[in-house]
Protein backbone atom coordinates (compact mmCIF):
# COMPACT_ATOMS: atom_id res chain seq x y z
CA UNK A 1 0.00 0.00 0.00
CA UNK A 2 2.90 2.35 0.69
CA UNK A 3 4.28 1.91 -2.79
CA UNK A 4 0.89 2.32 -4.44
CA UNK A 5 0.22 5.56 -2.57
CA UNK A 6 3.64 6.74 -3.53
CA UNK A 7 2.82 6.28 -7.18
CA UNK A 8 -0.18 8.53 -6.97
CA UNK A 9 0.79 11.09 -4.37
CA UNK A 10 4.54 11.35 -4.05
CA UNK A 11 6.40 14.09 -5.86
CA UNK A 12 9.70 12.20 -5.77
CA UNK A 13 10.19 10.03 -8.86
CA UNK A 14 12.55 7.80 -6.93
CA UNK A 15 9.63 6.31 -5.09
CA UNK A 16 8.47 4.62 -8.32
CA UNK A 17 9.95 1.19 -8.06
CA UNK A 18 9.76 -1.67 -10.52
CA UNK A 19 7.44 -3.46 -8.09
CA UNK A 20 4.93 -0.57 -8.14
CA UNK A 21 4.98 -0.45 -11.95
CA UNK A 22 4.31 -4.17 -12.15
CA UNK A 23 1.48 -3.71 -9.68
CA UNK A 24 -0.05 -1.05 -11.92
CA UNK A 25 0.23 -3.17 -15.04
CA UNK A 26 -1.29 -6.16 -13.26
CA UNK A 27 -4.30 -4.12 -12.22
CA UNK A 28 -4.91 -2.61 -15.67
CA UNK A 29 -3.70 0.91 -14.87
CA UNK A 30 -2.23 3.11 -17.57
CA UNK A 31 0.92 4.48 -15.95
CA UNK A 32 1.59 7.13 -18.61
CA UNK A 33 -1.97 8.43 -18.80
CA UNK A 34 -2.36 9.11 -15.07
CA UNK A 35 1.23 10.00 -14.15
CA UNK A 36 1.58 12.97 -11.82
CA UNK A 37 4.47 15.40 -12.29
CA UNK A 38 6.73 16.92 -9.67
CA UNK A 39 4.23 19.68 -8.89
CA UNK A 40 1.45 17.28 -7.88
CA UNK A 41 1.43 18.70 -4.32
CA UNK A 42 0.24 21.99 -5.80
CA UNK A 43 -2.78 20.24 -7.36
CA UNK A 44 -1.66 20.35 -10.99
CA UNK A 45 -1.70 17.48 -13.45
CA UNK A 46 0.80 16.75 -16.16
CA UNK A 47 0.23 18.90 -19.23
CA UNK A 48 0.61 15.88 -21.48
CA UNK A 49 -2.51 14.22 -20.09
CA UNK A 50 -5.92 15.21 -21.37
CA UNK A 51 -8.45 15.11 -18.50
CA UNK A 52 -11.39 14.79 -20.88
CA UNK A 53 -9.80 11.84 -22.61
CA UNK A 54 -8.98 10.11 -19.33
CA UNK A 55 -12.26 10.43 -17.47
CA UNK A 56 -14.75 11.50 -20.09
CA UNK A 57 -14.95 15.06 -18.73
CA UNK A 58 -15.38 14.19 -15.01
CA UNK A 59 -12.16 15.95 -13.99
CA UNK A 60 -12.94 19.38 -15.39
CA UNK A 61 -16.76 19.35 -15.39
CA UNK A 62 -17.81 22.23 -13.10
CA UNK A 63 -21.38 20.92 -12.51
CA UNK A 64 -22.38 24.56 -12.09
CA UNK A 65 -20.80 27.97 -12.49
CA UNK A 66 -20.71 28.90 -16.16
CA UNK A 67 -22.45 25.60 -16.82
CA UNK A 68 -25.74 27.20 -15.80
CA UNK A 69 -25.29 29.79 -18.55
CA UNK A 70 -24.60 26.99 -21.02
CA UNK A 71 -27.73 25.22 -19.76
CA UNK A 72 -29.90 28.30 -20.42
CA UNK A 73 -28.38 28.66 -23.89
CA UNK A 74 -29.06 24.98 -24.60
CA UNK A 75 -32.68 25.42 -23.52
CA UNK A 76 -33.11 28.29 -25.99
CA UNK A 77 -31.40 26.36 -28.79
CA UNK A 78 -33.70 23.36 -28.26
CA UNK A 79 -36.71 25.69 -28.18
CA UNK A 80 -35.80 27.15 -31.57
CA UNK A 81 -34.82 23.86 -33.23
CA UNK A 82 -36.82 20.94 -31.84
CA UNK A 83 -39.97 22.97 -31.23
CA UNK A 84 -40.00 24.66 -34.62
CA UNK A 85 -41.20 21.82 -36.95
CA UNK A 86 -44.52 21.55 -35.12
CA UNK A 87 -45.09 25.25 -35.85
CA UNK A 88 -45.20 24.49 -39.58
CA UNK A 89 -48.62 22.88 -39.11
CA UNK A 90 -50.11 26.36 -38.69
CA UNK A 91 -49.20 27.16 -42.31
CA UNK A 92 -50.22 23.71 -43.58
CA UNK A 93 -53.46 24.80 -45.29
CA UNK A 94 -51.89 27.93 -46.82
CA UNK A 95 -49.08 25.89 -48.34
CA UNK A 96 -51.61 23.48 -49.84
CA UNK A 97 -53.61 26.30 -51.40
CA UNK A 98 -50.55 28.26 -52.56
CA UNK A 99 -48.83 25.38 -54.37
CA UNK A 100 -51.93 23.24 -55.07
CA UNK A 101 -50.36 20.33 -53.23
CA UNK A 102 -51.92 17.27 -51.61
CA UNK A 103 -51.57 16.25 -47.98
CA UNK A 104 -48.69 13.90 -48.71
CA UNK A 105 -46.82 16.51 -50.79
CA UNK A 106 -47.24 19.23 -48.16
CA UNK A 107 -46.24 16.93 -45.31
CA UNK A 108 -42.82 16.48 -46.92
CA UNK A 109 -41.86 20.01 -45.76
CA UNK A 110 -41.82 19.31 -41.98
CA UNK A 111 -40.72 15.75 -42.71
CA UNK A 112 -37.55 16.78 -44.57
CA UNK A 113 -36.88 19.48 -41.98
CA UNK A 114 -37.07 17.00 -39.08
CA UNK A 115 -35.15 14.34 -40.99
CA UNK A 116 -32.27 16.67 -41.81
CA UNK A 117 -32.21 17.75 -38.17
CA UNK A 118 -31.16 14.17 -37.37
CA UNK A 119 -29.47 12.99 -40.57
CA UNK A 120 -26.80 15.69 -40.42
CA UNK A 121 -25.37 14.13 -37.27
CA UNK A 122 -22.14 12.75 -38.82
CA UNK A 123 -21.42 16.04 -40.61
CA UNK A 124 -22.11 17.87 -37.38
CA UNK A 125 -19.74 15.56 -35.51
CA UNK A 126 -16.97 16.34 -38.03
CA UNK A 127 -17.56 20.08 -37.63
CA UNK A 128 -17.49 19.79 -33.86
CA UNK A 129 -14.14 18.00 -34.10
CA UNK A 130 -12.71 20.66 -36.41
CA UNK A 131 -14.37 23.87 -35.20
CA UNK A 132 -15.67 23.11 -31.73
CA UNK A 133 -19.20 23.25 -30.32
CA UNK A 134 -19.39 27.05 -30.17
CA UNK A 135 -18.59 27.71 -33.83
CA UNK A 136 -20.81 24.83 -35.00
CA UNK A 137 -23.83 26.17 -33.12
CA UNK A 138 -23.27 29.63 -34.61
CA UNK A 139 -23.00 28.13 -38.11
CA UNK A 140 -26.26 26.26 -37.54
CA UNK A 141 -28.02 29.46 -36.52
CA UNK A 142 -26.88 31.19 -39.71
CA UNK A 143 -28.01 28.29 -41.91
CA UNK A 144 -31.44 27.95 -40.30
CA UNK A 145 -32.08 31.69 -40.44
CA UNK A 146 -31.08 31.95 -44.10
CA UNK A 147 -33.12 28.86 -44.99
CA UNK A 148 -36.35 30.21 -43.53
CA UNK A 149 -35.77 33.66 -45.00
CA UNK A 150 -35.21 32.13 -48.45
CA UNK A 151 -38.40 30.07 -48.05
CA UNK A 152 -40.48 33.23 -48.14
CA UNK A 153 -39.40 33.81 -51.77
CA UNK A 154 -40.08 30.30 -53.13
CA UNK A 155 -42.47 29.72 -56.05
CA UNK A 156 -42.93 25.93 -55.91
CA UNK A 157 -43.22 23.21 -53.33
CA UNK A 158 -39.95 21.71 -54.57
CA UNK A 159 -38.06 24.91 -53.77
CA UNK A 160 -39.63 24.85 -50.34
CA UNK A 161 -38.28 21.34 -49.84
CA UNK A 162 -34.75 22.67 -50.36
CA UNK A 163 -34.96 25.92 -48.39
CA UNK A 164 -37.26 25.09 -45.47
CA UNK A 165 -36.48 21.37 -45.51
CA UNK A 166 -32.81 20.78 -46.30
CA UNK A 167 -31.10 24.09 -45.43
CA UNK A 168 -33.15 24.94 -42.35
CA UNK A 169 -33.15 21.35 -41.09
CA UNK A 170 -29.37 21.10 -41.49
CA UNK A 171 -28.98 24.35 -39.59
CA UNK A 172 -31.13 22.92 -36.80
CA UNK A 173 -28.83 19.89 -36.64
CA UNK A 174 -25.68 21.99 -36.43
CA UNK A 175 -27.20 23.95 -33.54
CA UNK A 176 -28.95 21.18 -31.62
CA UNK A 177 -26.39 18.37 -31.37
CA UNK A 178 -23.34 20.44 -30.27
CA UNK A 179 -25.48 22.13 -27.62
CA UNK A 180 -26.44 18.75 -26.13
CA UNK A 181 -22.86 17.50 -26.41
CA UNK A 182 -21.22 20.43 -24.61
CA UNK A 183 -23.86 20.24 -21.88
CA UNK A 184 -22.78 16.66 -21.19
CA UNK A 185 -19.20 17.89 -20.63
CA UNK A 186 -20.25 20.70 -18.27
CA UNK A 187 -22.38 18.40 -16.08
CA UNK A 188 -21.48 14.93 -14.80
CA UNK A 189 -22.82 14.57 -11.27
CA UNK A 190 -25.95 16.55 -12.17
CA UNK A 191 -26.19 15.24 -15.71
CA UNK A 192 -29.68 13.76 -15.37
CA UNK A 193 -30.95 17.03 -13.92
CA UNK A 194 -29.24 19.11 -16.63
CA UNK A 195 -30.58 16.95 -19.46
CA UNK A 196 -34.09 17.04 -18.05
CA UNK A 197 -33.95 20.81 -17.64
CA UNK A 198 -32.56 21.29 -21.16
CA UNK A 199 -35.43 19.24 -22.54
CA UNK A 200 -37.78 21.98 -21.33
CA UNK A 201 -36.49 23.92 -24.32
CA UNK A 202 -38.65 21.78 -26.58
CA UNK A 203 -41.61 22.57 -24.35
CA UNK A 204 -40.75 26.27 -24.43
CA UNK A 205 -40.74 26.18 -28.22
CA UNK A 206 -44.05 24.32 -28.35
CA UNK A 207 -45.53 26.89 -25.98
CA UNK A 208 -44.38 30.11 -27.63
CA UNK A 209 -43.82 29.36 -31.33
CA UNK A 210 -47.46 28.43 -32.13
CA UNK A 211 -48.64 31.71 -30.60
CA UNK A 212 -45.98 33.60 -32.51
CA UNK A 213 -46.68 31.72 -35.75
CA UNK A 214 -50.42 32.27 -35.48
CA UNK A 215 -49.96 35.99 -34.85
CA UNK A 216 -47.51 36.36 -37.73
CA UNK A 217 -49.79 34.34 -40.00
CA UNK A 218 -52.71 36.65 -39.24
CA UNK A 219 -50.70 39.84 -39.72
CA UNK A 220 -48.24 39.05 -42.51
CA UNK A 221 -49.32 35.82 -44.21
CA UNK A 222 -47.14 32.75 -44.56
CA UNK A 223 -44.40 34.46 -46.62
CA UNK A 224 -43.93 37.33 -44.19
CA UNK A 225 -44.09 34.89 -41.30
CA UNK A 226 -41.31 32.74 -42.74
CA UNK A 227 -39.12 35.83 -43.22
CA UNK A 228 -39.60 36.99 -39.62
CA UNK A 229 -39.13 33.48 -38.25
CA UNK A 230 -35.82 33.32 -40.10
CA UNK A 231 -34.70 36.38 -38.15
CA UNK A 232 -35.85 34.74 -34.92
CA UNK A 233 -33.76 31.63 -35.65
CA UNK A 234 -30.61 33.78 -35.84
CA UNK A 235 -30.76 33.93 -32.05
CA UNK A 236 -29.09 30.49 -32.09
CA UNK A 237 -25.89 32.39 -32.92
CA UNK A 238 -26.17 34.33 -29.67
CA UNK A 239 -26.72 31.11 -27.72
CA UNK A 240 -23.72 29.49 -29.36
CA UNK A 241 -21.49 32.43 -28.48
CA UNK A 242 -21.74 31.67 -24.73
CA UNK A 243 -20.85 27.97 -25.12
CA UNK A 244 -17.16 28.39 -24.48
CA UNK A 245 -15.06 25.21 -24.46
CA UNK A 246 -13.84 23.73 -21.21
CA UNK A 247 -10.31 22.98 -22.41
CA UNK A 248 -7.96 25.20 -24.42
CA UNK A 249 -6.96 24.12 -27.86
CA UNK A 250 -4.32 21.44 -27.90
CA UNK A 251 -0.92 22.20 -29.39
CA UNK A 252 -0.79 20.70 -32.81
CA UNK A 253 2.10 18.42 -33.63
CA UNK A 254 4.05 18.30 -36.81
CA UNK A 255 2.08 18.23 -40.07
CA UNK A 256 0.89 14.84 -41.22
CA UNK A 257 2.86 15.28 -44.46
CA UNK A 258 6.10 14.90 -42.48
CA UNK A 259 4.97 11.50 -41.25
CA UNK A 260 3.90 10.07 -44.60
CA UNK A 261 4.54 6.31 -44.74
CA UNK A 262 7.39 5.35 -47.10
CA UNK A 263 5.15 3.20 -49.28
CA UNK A 264 2.94 6.17 -50.15
CA UNK A 265 5.91 8.29 -51.24
CA UNK A 266 7.09 5.66 -53.70
CA UNK A 267 3.66 5.14 -55.27
CA UNK A 268 2.23 7.38 -57.98
CA UNK A 269 0.61 10.57 -56.72
CA UNK A 270 -2.92 9.73 -57.91
CA UNK A 271 -2.84 6.28 -56.36
CA UNK A 272 -1.41 7.66 -53.11
CA UNK A 273 -4.06 10.37 -52.95
CA UNK A 274 -6.83 7.86 -53.57
CA UNK A 275 -5.61 5.63 -50.75
CA UNK A 276 -5.18 8.60 -48.43
CA UNK A 277 -8.70 9.82 -49.12
CA UNK A 278 -10.20 6.36 -48.70
CA UNK A 279 -8.38 5.82 -45.42
CA UNK A 280 -9.51 9.24 -44.22
CA UNK A 281 -13.13 8.43 -45.06
CA UNK A 282 -12.98 5.08 -43.30
CA UNK A 283 -11.37 6.66 -40.24
CA UNK A 284 -13.99 9.42 -40.21
CA UNK A 285 -16.82 6.90 -40.35
CA UNK A 286 -15.33 4.96 -37.46
CA UNK A 287 -14.83 8.13 -35.45
CA UNK A 288 -18.14 9.90 -36.08
CA UNK A 289 -20.43 6.87 -36.58
CA UNK A 290 -20.43 4.46 -33.65
CA UNK A 291 -20.71 1.26 -35.69
CA UNK A 292 -18.51 -0.50 -33.14
CA UNK A 293 -20.99 0.40 -30.41
CA UNK A 294 -23.87 -0.80 -32.55
CA UNK A 295 -22.15 -4.17 -33.14
CA UNK A 296 -20.61 -4.76 -29.70
CA UNK A 297 -22.79 -2.82 -27.26
CA UNK A 298 -26.08 -4.71 -27.09
CA UNK A 299 -27.81 -2.03 -25.05
CA UNK A 300 -26.97 0.65 -27.58
CA UNK A 301 -28.07 -1.62 -30.43
CA UNK A 302 -31.45 -2.31 -28.81
CA UNK A 303 -31.94 1.35 -27.88
CA UNK A 304 -31.09 2.54 -31.39
CA UNK A 305 -33.50 0.08 -33.03
CA UNK A 306 -36.32 0.92 -30.62
CA UNK A 307 -35.89 4.70 -30.98
CA UNK A 308 -35.69 4.44 -34.76
CA UNK A 309 -38.99 2.58 -34.93
CA UNK A 310 -40.54 4.94 -32.36
CA UNK A 311 -39.80 7.99 -34.50
CA UNK A 312 -42.02 6.58 -37.23
CA UNK A 313 -45.03 7.76 -35.24
CA UNK A 314 -43.80 9.92 -32.37
CA UNK A 315 -43.75 13.36 -34.04
CA UNK A 316 -46.53 12.74 -36.58
CA UNK A 317 -49.37 13.78 -34.19
CA UNK A 318 -47.71 17.16 -33.68
CA UNK A 319 -47.76 17.76 -37.44
CA UNK A 320 -51.38 16.70 -38.00
CA UNK A 321 -53.01 17.98 -34.81
CA UNK A 322 -53.78 21.46 -36.15
CA UNK A 323 -55.06 20.22 -39.57
CA UNK A 324 -57.18 17.60 -37.77
CA UNK A 325 -58.76 20.24 -35.54
CA UNK A 326 -59.35 22.81 -38.30
CA UNK A 327 -60.82 20.16 -40.63
CA UNK A 328 -63.59 19.59 -38.07
CA UNK A 329 -64.55 23.25 -37.82
CA UNK A 330 -62.27 24.46 -35.04
CA UNK A 331 -60.90 27.99 -35.24
CA UNK A 332 -57.20 28.24 -36.17
CA UNK A 333 -56.51 30.23 -33.02
CA UNK A 334 -58.00 27.45 -30.87
CA UNK A 335 -56.01 24.83 -32.78
CA UNK A 336 -52.80 26.78 -32.18
CA UNK A 337 -53.82 27.08 -28.52
CA UNK A 338 -53.73 23.26 -28.26
CA UNK A 339 -50.05 23.21 -29.19
CA UNK A 340 -49.35 26.01 -26.74
CA UNK A 341 -51.11 24.09 -23.96
CA UNK A 342 -48.94 21.10 -24.86
CA UNK A 343 -45.88 23.27 -24.36
CA UNK A 344 -47.19 24.68 -21.06
CA UNK A 345 -47.73 21.15 -19.72
CA UNK A 346 -44.16 20.29 -20.63
CA UNK A 347 -42.77 23.42 -18.96
CA UNK A 348 -44.68 22.78 -15.73
CA UNK A 349 -43.98 19.05 -15.53
CA UNK A 350 -40.37 18.68 -16.69
CA UNK A 351 -38.59 20.50 -13.80
CA UNK A 352 -40.14 18.21 -11.13
CA UNK A 353 -39.30 15.20 -13.29
CA UNK A 354 -35.75 16.52 -13.56
CA UNK A 355 -35.42 16.48 -9.77
CA UNK A 356 -37.07 13.06 -9.43
CA UNK A 357 -34.96 11.34 -12.08
CA UNK A 358 -31.77 12.75 -10.53
CA UNK A 359 -32.40 10.70 -7.36
CA UNK A 360 -30.02 7.80 -6.71
CA UNK A 361 -32.83 5.25 -6.87
CA UNK A 362 -33.33 5.91 -10.60
CA UNK A 363 -29.69 5.23 -11.42
CA UNK A 364 -29.76 2.23 -13.73
CA UNK A 365 -33.56 2.40 -14.04
CA UNK A 366 -33.86 5.34 -16.44
CA UNK A 367 -34.61 3.07 -19.38
CA UNK A 368 -37.65 1.54 -17.67
CA UNK A 369 -39.12 4.93 -16.80
CA UNK A 370 -38.45 5.96 -20.40
CA UNK A 371 -40.17 2.88 -21.86
CA UNK A 372 -43.18 3.22 -19.51
CA UNK A 373 -43.68 6.84 -20.52
CA UNK A 374 -43.37 5.85 -24.16
CA UNK A 375 -46.10 3.23 -23.75
CA UNK A 376 -48.36 5.82 -22.12
CA UNK A 377 -47.61 8.26 -24.94
CA UNK A 378 -48.53 5.75 -27.60
CA UNK A 379 -51.81 4.80 -25.96
CA UNK A 380 -52.78 8.45 -25.49
CA UNK A 381 -53.02 8.91 -29.29
CA UNK A 382 -56.14 6.74 -29.32
CA UNK A 383 -58.02 9.51 -27.44
CA UNK A 384 -58.34 11.43 -30.71
CA UNK A 385 -60.60 8.67 -32.03
CA UNK A 386 -63.32 9.74 -29.59
CA UNK A 387 -63.92 13.04 -31.35
CA UNK A 388 -62.44 16.32 -32.57
CA UNK A 389 -64.04 18.71 -30.08
CA UNK A 390 -61.94 21.08 -28.04
CA UNK A 391 -62.53 19.31 -24.65
CA UNK A 392 -61.49 15.93 -26.11
CA UNK A 393 -58.38 17.31 -27.80
CA UNK A 394 -57.55 19.26 -24.65
CA UNK A 395 -57.54 16.04 -22.64
CA UNK A 396 -55.42 14.40 -25.35
CA UNK A 397 -52.91 17.25 -25.28
CA UNK A 398 -52.56 17.03 -21.49
CA UNK A 399 -52.02 13.25 -21.55
CA UNK A 400 -49.63 13.48 -24.49
CA UNK A 401 -47.73 16.32 -22.84
CA UNK A 402 -47.21 14.43 -19.57
CA UNK A 403 -45.74 11.40 -21.30
CA UNK A 404 -43.76 13.53 -23.73
CA UNK A 405 -42.16 15.30 -20.78
CA UNK A 406 -40.74 12.06 -19.40
CA UNK A 407 -39.62 10.85 -22.83
CA UNK A 408 -37.84 14.12 -23.59
CA UNK A 409 -36.28 14.32 -20.13
CA UNK A 410 -34.76 10.84 -20.24
CA UNK A 411 -33.84 10.21 -23.87
CA UNK A 412 -30.33 11.66 -23.77
CA UNK A 413 -29.79 10.52 -20.19
CA UNK A 414 -30.44 6.91 -21.21
CA UNK A 415 -28.04 7.27 -24.13
CA UNK A 416 -25.34 8.64 -21.82
CA UNK A 417 -25.93 5.73 -19.44
CA UNK A 418 -25.36 3.03 -22.04
CA UNK A 419 -22.33 4.53 -23.86
CA UNK A 420 -19.20 6.23 -22.63
CA UNK A 421 -19.20 10.02 -22.72
CA UNK A 422 -16.20 9.98 -25.04
CA UNK A 423 -18.29 8.04 -27.57
CA UNK A 424 -21.48 10.00 -27.01
CA UNK A 425 -21.12 12.33 -30.05
CA UNK A 426 -20.53 9.41 -32.43
CA UNK A 427 -23.29 7.34 -30.82
CA UNK A 428 -25.68 10.27 -31.11
CA UNK A 429 -24.61 10.75 -34.74
CA UNK A 430 -25.40 7.16 -35.73
CA UNK A 431 -28.67 7.23 -33.82
CA UNK A 432 -29.63 10.49 -35.52
CA UNK A 433 -28.98 9.02 -38.97
CA UNK A 434 -31.13 5.99 -38.17
CA UNK A 435 -33.90 8.23 -36.81
CA UNK A 436 -33.83 10.42 -39.90
CA UNK A 437 -35.02 7.56 -42.10
CA UNK A 438 -38.23 6.98 -40.17
CA UNK A 439 -38.71 10.69 -39.53
CA UNK A 440 -38.50 11.28 -43.26
CA UNK A 441 -41.11 8.69 -44.26
CA UNK A 442 -43.45 9.04 -41.26
CA UNK A 443 -45.40 12.22 -42.12
CA UNK A 444 -45.65 11.44 -45.87
CA UNK A 445 -47.04 7.98 -45.07
CA UNK A 446 -49.55 9.63 -42.77
CA UNK A 447 -50.42 12.10 -45.55
CA UNK A 448 -51.01 9.22 -47.98
CA UNK A 449 -53.28 7.60 -45.36
CA UNK A 450 -55.30 10.82 -45.11
CA UNK A 451 -55.54 11.16 -48.91
CA UNK A 452 -56.75 7.58 -49.28
CA UNK A 453 -59.25 7.51 -46.41
CA UNK A 454 -60.21 11.17 -46.10
CA UNK A 455 -60.04 10.87 -42.29
CA UNK A 456 -57.35 12.10 -39.91
CA UNK A 457 -58.08 9.84 -36.96
CA UNK A 458 -56.58 6.83 -38.77
CA UNK A 459 -53.24 8.61 -38.47
CA UNK A 460 -53.51 8.75 -34.69
CA UNK A 461 -54.46 5.06 -34.51
CA UNK A 462 -51.41 4.09 -36.55
CA UNK A 463 -49.14 6.28 -34.39
CA UNK A 464 -50.57 4.69 -31.25
CA UNK A 465 -49.70 1.19 -32.48
CA UNK A 466 -46.18 2.14 -33.59
CA UNK A 467 -45.13 4.00 -30.45
CA UNK A 468 -46.67 1.47 -28.04
CA UNK A 469 -45.00 -1.48 -29.78
CA UNK A 470 -41.60 0.24 -29.67
CA UNK A 471 -41.95 0.80 -25.92
CA UNK A 472 -42.79 -2.87 -25.34
CA UNK A 473 -39.75 -3.86 -27.40
CA UNK A 474 -37.43 -1.63 -25.35
CA UNK A 475 -38.77 -2.79 -22.01
CA UNK A 476 -38.63 -6.52 -22.76
CA UNK A 477 -35.20 -6.26 -24.39
CA UNK A 478 -33.60 -4.44 -21.47
CA UNK A 479 -35.22 -6.80 -18.97
CA UNK A 480 -33.65 -9.71 -20.85
CA UNK A 481 -30.26 -8.00 -20.99
CA UNK A 482 -30.34 -7.20 -17.27
CA UNK A 483 -31.27 -10.77 -16.41
CA UNK A 484 -28.47 -12.10 -18.59
CA UNK A 485 -25.90 -9.76 -17.01
CA UNK A 486 -26.98 -10.69 -13.47
CA UNK A 487 -26.65 -14.36 -14.32
CA UNK A 488 -23.18 -13.80 -15.78
CA UNK A 489 -22.07 -11.80 -12.73
CA UNK A 490 -23.21 -14.58 -10.39
CA UNK A 491 -21.24 -17.13 -12.36
CA UNK A 492 -18.15 -14.90 -12.20
CA UNK A 493 -18.50 -14.56 -8.44
CA UNK A 494 -18.81 -18.31 -8.00
CA UNK A 495 -15.79 -18.96 -10.18
CA UNK A 496 -13.76 -16.35 -8.28
CA UNK A 497 -14.33 -17.99 -4.88
CA UNK A 498 -11.36 -20.18 -3.75
CA UNK A 499 -12.04 -23.88 -3.64
CA UNK A 500 -11.46 -25.65 -0.29
CA UNK A 501 -8.29 -27.76 -0.12
CA UNK A 502 -8.96 -31.46 0.46
CA UNK A 503 -6.57 -33.22 2.88
CA UNK A 504 -4.30 -35.82 1.35
CA UNK A 505 -4.79 -39.51 2.06
CA UNK A 506 -1.46 -39.80 3.89
CA UNK A 507 -2.26 -36.97 6.32
CA UNK A 508 -2.44 -37.80 9.98
CA UNK A 509 -5.90 -37.91 11.66
CA UNK A 510 -7.09 -34.48 12.81
CA UNK A 511 -4.54 -32.66 10.68
CA UNK A 512 -6.06 -30.08 8.30
CA UNK A 513 -2.92 -29.71 6.15
CA UNK A 514 -1.70 -32.30 3.75
CA UNK A 515 1.75 -33.77 4.34
CA UNK A 516 4.52 -32.76 2.01
CA UNK A 517 6.00 -35.44 -0.23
Amino acid sequence: MTQRNGIRGSSDPSHHSETSKAFELANGLDHDAVQWDSDCEKGRRSETADPLAITGGAVTAPDGGWGWVVLVATILVLALTLGFPSCVGIFYTDLQNEFHASNSETSWVPSIMTSMLHAGGPFCSVLVGKLGCRATVILGGVLSGLGMAASSFTHSITELYITAGVITGLGFCFSFQPAVTILGHYFVRRRAFANAMSSTGTALGLCTLPFLGNYLHTEFGWRGSFLILGAVLLNCCVCGAVMRPLQPKKHRGEPLLNHTPPQLEKEPKQRGRFRTISRFLVASLKEHMAFDQFCNNRRYCVFAIGITFMMLGFVVPLVFLVPYATAHGMEPSQAALLLSILGIVNIVVRPPFAIIFNMPWFKGRHIYAFASALLFNGLSNSICCIGAGFPVLLGYVVMYGLSMSVVGSLMFTVLMDIVEMSRFPSALGLLAVMESITLLIGPPLAGILVDRTGQYFYVFIACSCVVASSSVFLMLSFLWLDKKERKASKQDQLSAQPKPVKPASNASPGCECSSLP
